[in-house]
């Protein structure tokens, strides 16, 4: 008799330990999408640029990299660092892929600061702002580079 209930203690010692060793799912790697409640990868609004005369270029950016007004990447509030999206112009169809590596912007109802770069590249320097799509291609790290 006491030979089973033995046997049964350490049957559920054994389950208890086996499942307190199984990793729990908030500390899994979430690097290909970062929160699991944003299941939408496309993003619709106004993008602006940065960088033209402004005192960025040549500086950090959020992610660590040096901010060359030419080249072709953004800034987007809430996106991981180092995301590669494509970024379309419904204004005239052309698009571009390009890099977060920054935050911004900063001014209410807009959720893209492209480069100058990449505004010359969507065509709307003139313009100021306009309408786009964001795709994201690749969730990025949210690492700092060194």
């Amino acid at each position: 008799m006491w030979e089973t209930f033995i046997i049964r203690i350490l049957y559920f010692i054994f389950i208890f330990i086996f499942i307190s060793c199984y990793p729990s799912p908030r500390y899994t790697n979430l690097v290909s999408k970062p929160d699991s409640r944003d299941t939408n990868d496309t993003f619709y609004g106004i993008s602006s640029f940065y960088g033209l005369g402004d005192g960025f270029h040549g500086n950090l950016t959020a992610n660590g990299e040096v901010y060359d007004k030419d080249g072709i990447s953004a800034a987007h509030k809430t996106l991981p660092l180092n995301s590669i999206v494509r970024v379309t112009n419904l204004n005239n169809g052309k698009s571009v892929k390009l890099k977060i590596n920054d935050r911004g912007p900063y001014i209410k109802g807009r959720i893209l600061d492209c480069s100058y770069g990449a505004a010359k590249e969507l065509d709307f320097v003139q313009q100021g702002t306009t309408e786009v799509k964001v795709e994201v291609i690749k969730w990025g790290d949210n690492e700092y580079k060194k």
